[in-house]
This record gives C-alpha cells, structure tokens and sequence, in this order.
C-alpha cells in the first residue's frame, strides 16, 4: 500500500543502483503515537523486500533460488516510530535488533523505575527516546519471526532456510532508512532527508548478532558504513550462530552454552575480545563504528562476560580499543522480571537510567565527538570451584571465567554504581537458583537487609537497615548524593537523579 501523505518526509538522498538492497518499501498501517517534546509521533509499519547477490559470503545463499535479475530474494516486516509531518527529530537513526522477536529499544530506554515497560512491546513508557527526537526502526530477522528468508534443498530434499540473510536484511534496511529518497518502484522512505547519523542497539541474543555482524563484514555497503554508533548490551563474550542453515522453525542463534550444557558450541568462541573483534574491521579496509559496551553483574556469573575483557588465555585484562569504551552495571541482573518461580525474589535494580545515559553519550560521540566517559568495569577474580559461576568451555582449555569481586554484604564492588547501590537496602545481582532455569540465572536475585538485629535470619552476618542508616534523612542524602555523583560522571539524567532521590524518600525504611 502506498501512503502519498507521507510525502512530506522525503529527501534528496538517492538509493544506488537497483542491482541488490531494498527493492520494494510497503506501508501498510500509520497510525499516531503520542505527542511530546519535538511534537507528533508516528507508528509505521509495513514490510520491506530485499534482493542479495549469490556471490555473498552468506553459505547457502547460492544455492537459493534466483529472481528474474539473478538475484536471491527476502521479505521482512518492520516498525518505525517516527516524528511526524511537524514535528522535528535529532537526526539520529535509532535501529533495533529485536531480541527473539521482541522489541528491546523501549524496555531499555523508556522504562520508568517502576513500572518498567515489558520487553517485546512500544510502550511510550517515560517517553525518553520520543522527547531527545530520536526515530527508532525494528526490523524482523530471525528464522521463525516473521522474515521470509531464503530457501533451497538440502541432499535429503529437506527445506533449508539461509539464516545468513538476516543480517543482510537489516544491513540494507538501515542503509535505505539512512540513504534513499525511494525504492525502484517509487514508493517513498518515510525517512528520506531527516537521517543524518544511524545508531543500533543489541540485546543479549541481538548484541551478540551485531558483534558477528561487524566481524563478517556486514556494517558497510561498499564504502559507506551503515552504523556509525554501537550499543552493545549484555553480551557478554558470545558471538552468534548466525549462519546456520537449518531445516528446523528456531533460528541457530536461540540457544547459548548454560549450566546445564556449558560446552554448547557457536557462541562462546574467539575472537572475545573488542580488540580482536574491530581488528577484523580494520584489517578488512573498513572504518569501526563507535561502540559504547553495557555487561550487567549476572552476565559474569551465567554467560562468561570476563572472557570479553581477558580474551581466552589469563587473566589480564586486554587494552581496549580507542573506539570502546565499557562499563559494568554493578548489581544489575540482565533482564527484569516482575514475578519468578525462582528460589529468591527476582532482581530489582533499576538499571535504565544507565541504559538513558549510555544512548546519548553514544550519539553526542557520534554527532560530536564528545568522548563518553571512560571505561569503568568491575574488578575481577577466578572462582574455579564455584557452582554458580558458569566455568570456561573445553574447547577454550586456557581460558579462565573470572566473576566480580564482592563486598562483604554480597554485593558487587566497582563498576558503574547507582544509587541504590551506594546506599542498599540489600544485596543485589546475587545468583538466583536453580541454575538450570535459565531465567533464573539470569534475572538474578534480591536479597533485603533485615531491619533490626532481632528480625535477621539464622546465619545472615550482613549489617541491618539500623546498624547502616542514623535516619530516614541520612539514607535518602546518601541516596541523592550518589545520584549527583553519576549525573556529573554523565551515567545518569537528571530526571532521574531527582526520580532516586523520590524513591527512597517514598521507601518504607
């Protein structure tokens, strides 16, 4: 369906050539999305078509059938929030690699400190993304959710889907988001002339696909780059099964090594470090984007994130490269659960004014070349008898996993400390059980202070709230004194500094 009223929102950039990229731009629904601070927000939706040229090194992709042009063929759907005819974004391209299907750029972003927005949804939530004008597109890449990926026969006459074409796919969205004035056919980009800078966010299973997507080759379209800026959240140190050509209806970048199969192959395998990794970008005449690095506490407990830092081999940490920067969110879990069948209640620190922070000292670096802050990471220490630390895998024989040191209320010490880690109620980031359920290692655990001694449980030696805090009054400036030691440091807004300091004067301490 073709939309004239969206006209407006054309520009000068042309597409070039129509020999591979995106080949038919459709939208099929716009609809308003709210009002705030640059004005009218819209929600556009549709599917794009692709073309990929055989010759790609994507495997199986030459065994796929070809167009008319000789030329393999994909289809996708997308989602893009958009200022509308009035209203007047940032320039800035926000895309979003969907994590199993679900949006991620609204959980990460616009969450409030309670409620936060569900991961897979567009919920405006505190509206942060719409209120700096950025313009956020999603697109489905992944076997299973949506995209139609190429297909041929394997030997048993079985079919066989090209996974490889995903990344493909959402190269070329981005490229013509950024880039085109129209498809071949004349159908308008509804971002044409308003696109300056293109950014990308990953989350776990989706970070680790942008870390292979720069390592293959896939961030430039001959001498363009496609992502100026990176935001790689939660990796750890996988990468991701991305070119599997499988008949099965999950995508090869589903599962990951855990406790109950740690030597799973595909994901945690070299190169590690972001040193070894942008290494390949450079050797391959490509210029690396900037790339600002998120890893929460549980990512060094259940899915290995020291082997990023270390690479396989010691303990030492290796020199980052001029285009990283890292930063540990000390006592974050790496998702957020609202209710858990766990042993221990689910995690609770609000790690989303970091994640706000995190998305603009990324853009200003682009836009700017404001340097974001330095690098601020947990310091580290092997645990090789420890059950819950996942080990390294056999295939890695001198690698060694490293977990962050504590303190002696269990909590992790350095790294990026919010304000509710200076001044705890509790024990943060702590490794929930049973470690074979994957949500459970993974959304962490909180575990409260007692108030008084009287009210601690057998066997717990940590302070209470009385032993820690003279008063209400002392708790809440410790609280507001670590949130205008973060907004100083650039990990934390305003807003939210003051929404920290509400918080604990609303605690029942």
């Amino acid at each position: 369906m073709r939309y004239p009223f969206i006209s407006f929102l054309l520009g000068v950039a042309m597409m070039s050539g129509a020999h591979a990229g995106i080949t038919r731009f459709d939208v099929t629904s716009v609809k308003p999305y709210g009002s705030f601070k640059p004005g009218d927000y819209l929600r556009i939706e549709g599917t794009v078509t692709g073309e990929l040229s055989p010759g790609e090194a994507i495997p199986g992709l030459d065994r796929a059938p070809r167009n008319a042009r000789g030329l393999v063929e994909y289809k996708a759907p997308y989602v893009l929030i958009a200022p509308g005819e009035k209203a007047r974004g940032n320039g800035a391209l926000l895309v979003e690699v969907p994590n199993r299907g679900r949006a991620i750029s609204h959980f990460l972003y616009n969450s409030p400190r309670e409620p936060f927005v569900p991961i897979g949804t567009f919920e405006r939530g505190t509206g942060f993304l719409q209120d700096y004008g950025f313009t956020v597109a999603m697109l489905q890449w992944e076997l299973g959710q949506g995209i139609a990926l190429p297909e041929f026969a394997g030997p048993d006459g079985k079919t066989l889907k090209v996974e490889g074409a995903g990344i493909a796919a959402l190269r070329d969205f981005a490229d013509f988001l950024r880039n085109a004035r129209s498809d071949p056919a004349g159908a308008p980009n509804p971002l044409a002339g308003r696109i300056d800078r293109t950014l990308v966010v990953g989350y776990s299973q989706t970070a680790r696909v942008m870390k292979t997507f720069l390592i293959e080759g896939f961030n430039h379209v001959g001498d363009r780059r496609v992502f100026d800026g990176m935001h790689i959240n939660a990796s750890a140190s996988g990468l991701a099964n991305i070119f599997a050509t499988g008949g099965g209806t999950e995508s090869g970048t589903f599962f990951t090594p855990r406790f109950t199969d740690p030597e799973f192959r595909g994901v945690t395998e070299e190169p590690l470090t972001y040193s070894d990794i942008l290494a390949r970008v450079v050797a391959r005449g490509q210029v690396p984007p900037k790339m600002l690095v998120t890893n929460m506490t549980t990512d060094y407990f259940s899915i290995r994130a020291s082997l990023a830092r270390t690479g396989a081999k010691g303990t030492a940490d290796v020199r980052e490269p001029q285009d990283v920067r890292q930063y540990d969110v000390a006592g974050a879990s790496h998702g957020r659960a609202t209710t858990s069948t766990c042993q221990m209640p689910p995690g609770r620190l609000d790690f989303f004014p970091v994640m706000r922070a995190t998305l603009l000292n990324l853009d200003r670096w682009v836009r700017d070349g404001i340097d974001p802050p330095p690098s601020r990471l947990m310091p580290l220490e092997p645990r090789p008898a420890e059950a819950s630390l996942l080990q390294a895998p056999k295939h890695l024989p001198t690698a060694i996993v490293q977990a962050p040191k504590r303190d002696a209320d269990g909590n992790a010490v350095g790294g990026v400390r919010l304000p509710d880690m200076e001044a705890p109620l509790g024990t943060h980031g702590a490794q929930n059980l049973p470690l074979n359920d994957r949500p459970c290692n993974l959304n962490a655990a909180y575990i409260a202070f007692a108030k008084t001694k009287a009210d601690r449980a057998a066997g717990d030696a940590r302070d209470t709230l009385q032993d820690r805090y003279r008063s209400k009054d002392d708790y809440v400036e410790r609280i507001r004194a670590a949130a205008s030691r973060l907004v100083a440091d650039r990990f934390m807004l305003q807003p939210d500094a003051d929404e920290a300091e509400r918080a604990a004067r609303a605690a029942p301490l």
